[in-house]
């Protein structure tokens, strides 16, 4: 797979030490505890490694081991690092509030410990552990660095026990590839390079969902790599890191427990960094209509652009994306007139870029590289009464490409532009930092329908797995919702595309179907599309396992909104037990699979007769139930 090329200036970085922690002799408990006390990490010697237990009733479960924690440095920075002392156990109690997301207030609740070290040279190195009741995470930090270094690589490796069951997606550049179920080898795959996330199956009921957060600016992203041995994946950096100052590493996050505690967890957002924005009010999430899967080269044409932005119109929706090549718009208009009819329309403009830093030549090209021709562009985009970006084609985990982010995110917030970055790697907790970052693709999404057939047998059990491990780390830009087809056709039925709006978390959520697959559907279904929601005050998973079915539960207001997915080419009754909602229920509107593929059959339920509902699903099928509480 892809490594990054290394600039001669750093060529002095490829000689280099593997800095361990040795020599280390810890008398205090050894082991630090979630505040719930079912996760501890335990210790003999950390040099050696720490171990990760969950305790499950009466069992203690042996989750991951931490093996080889330390970072390779050029040869001439200095040997090992010694232990010296750790700090006491000190609370973590945080609470925020996010603007998109699993759920709006959050909980930032663990127990911390630091160790620190010295080499010869008296350089501090300190490893900050934490451990949360849904997790654990950790990074290394130099608190003081006197000159600049360099960080050639991580050594740490998460050590798992042979033959458990794993949902890897194997590394590609923009992250867009099915997460396959393996017990550690993929025939015909060598590499043993894997993206983040990557989940395990550690015991009975018992996973592990292994991911970074907080990359900041001057670091780059890393994956996976299993190739010498099965059970055992090191992290890779993507390249040489240079530090000065005060370094830290990204997090490095591990969150256990059952399927909900993954699903449900907000682990990687918690130990990022705070909002860095003033001024949230003019962050506004919605539903957008979306050209390009129908018609790949349609923002060149200014009719069809006007069709719709008239179908959003006419849907209520808030957003219409004028995608790539809007540069080249003809046909009647250009995008200023384009601009001007969705003003007239009621109707906000997002627009497409290209980052001018990948292979595709569409356009417009180079606009955003430079930061004054950036905040140029920015500023005629205000003017003209844009609301968004979608950047495209970044396909890399480079320190640049890093960088490119946050800089794109900072400029784009003083002109008041959402963003949503497509042809990327996967979010990093920016969505806490940068609460304008609406989405991120980073996901084998619908588009495939475009390129190639195997998402038509794929694209049920690809979406069952998709909750349990891309989604869990951040928005996904997937672009559900396809009833009619593409290039490629889907199987799915229409109650599992419906599904998809609420199983997919993205603050800006794009419907990728044409208008006439919309206007087809019937009136019930056309209402639930024009009032869906994309802010979530909370998020449960009813049950699911993943690439089989998965019933997922998210609250807006006095609503509840449940998605069903049958991932299965057999049919498949799903449970929905209500017992979770505690107000009374003033109705239920079921929106489940029909006799046929097509077709909807829709049920309205007066108030909550039981606890537990069956809903009968088709092969590859789905639905949607809508609760409403009383007030």
């Amino acid at each position: 797979m892809y490594r990054q090329l290394i600039s001669n200036s750093w060529k002095a970085c490829l000689l280099f030490v593997c800095v361990f922690f040795s020599g280390i002799t810890v008398k205090a408990d050894n082991s630090l505890y979630s505040p719930n006390k079912k996760i501890g990490v335990s210790w003999d010697n950390p040099a050696k490694g720490l171990r990760v237990i969950y305790k499950k009733g009466d069992a203690s479960i042996s989750v991951v081991q931490l093996k080889n924690l330390g970072i390779q440095l050029q040869r001439t920075f200095g040997d090992e690092f010694n232990y010296v002392s750790s700090s006491a156990v000190t609370p973590v109690r945080e609470d925020y509030t996010m603007i998109t997301g699993k759920r709006r207030h959050c909980t930032n609740e663990g127990n911390q410990q630091i160790f620190h070290f010295k080499n010869a040279q008296n350089v501090s190195l300190d490893l900050e552990l934490r451990v949360y009741d849904d997790g654990i995470a950790f990074r290394y930090v130099f608190p003081r660095l006197t000159k600049e270094m360099c960080v050639t690589d991580e050594t740490t490796a998460f050590a798992f026990q042979k033959g458990i069951t794993r949902w890897t997606q194997k590394l590609n550049q923009a992250y867009e590839d099915f997460y396959l179920k393996n017990k550690g080898r993929v025939q015909g795959y060598t590499a043993g390079q894997w993206g983040f996330p990557a989940l395990f199956e550690v015991a009975d009921s018992v996973f592990t969902l292994i991911s970074e957060a907080n990359v900041a600016k001057g670091n780059c992203g890393s994956w996976l790599n299993n190739a010498a041995n099965e059970s055992t994946y090191k992290v890779e950096m993507a390249e040489p890191t240079k530090a000065s100052g005060r370094w830290c590493s990204p997090w490095r996050v591990a969150i256990i427990g059952s399927l909900a505690d993954v699903v449900e967890s907000t682990l990687v957002t918690d130990v990022s960094e705070p909002c860095r924005l003033s001024d949230v009010s003019w962050i506004k999430p919605g539903v957008v209509s979306w050209i390009y899967w129908a018609y790949n080269h349609g923002s060149r044409d200014y009719q069809l652009i006007k069709k719709y932005i008239d179908f959003a119109a006419d849907f209520h929706l808030p957003y219409m994306l004028i995608d790539a090549e809007w540069d080249e718009m003809g046909n009647g208009g250009d995008v200023e007139d384009a601009l001007a009819y969705a003003k007239q329309k009621k109707v906000a403009p997002l627009l497409w870029y290209n980052s001018s830093t990948a292979w595709c030549a569409f356009g417009p090209l180079y606009r955003l590289n430079k930061p004054e021709t950036r905040q140029k562009e920015f500023a005629w985009l205000e003017s003209m009464g844009v609301k968004g970006i979608k950047v495209d084609f970044f396909s890399q985990d480079s320190i640049s490409t890093m960088n490119y982010f946050v800089d794109i995110l900072e400029d784009a917030a003083k002109y008041h532009l959402m963003v949503n970055f497509h042809g990327a790697p996967i979010p990093r907790g920016w969505q806490r930092t940068y609460p304008h970052m609406m989405s991120v693709e980073g996901v084998y999404g619908a588009e495939w329908y475009n390129n190639k057939e195997i998402l038509t047998d794929s694209a049920a059990w690809h979406n069952c797995t998709l909750p349990f491990t891309r989604n869990v780390v951040g928005p996904m830009d997937y672009t559900p919702c396809t009833f009619t087809d593409s290039q490629h056709p889907h199987i799915t039925s229409n109650g599992h595309e419906l599904a998809l709006l609420v199983a997919f978390e993205s603050a800006l959520q794009h419907l990728a179907d044409r208008p006439e697959g919309y206007h087809a559907q019937p009136a019930e279904v056309r209402s639930f599309i024009s009032s869906l929601p994309t802010v979530w005050d909370d998020t449960k998973l009813l049950s699911g396992y993943p690439s089989s079915y998965v019933v997922l539960a998210r609250k807006s207001g006095d609503c509840w909104y449940i998605a069903g997915l049958n991932g299965t080419n057999e049919k498949k009754s799903l449970a929905v037990d209500l017992s979770f909602i505690q107000k009374p229920v003033k109705e239920i509107t079921l929106y489940a699979d029909g006799k046929e593929r097509n077709q909807f059959d829709i049920q309205m339920l007066s108030g909550l007769k039981k606890a537990i509902h069956e809903v009968d699903c088709l092969p590859r099928g789905g639905f949607v139930m809508k609760v409403q509480m009383k007030n």
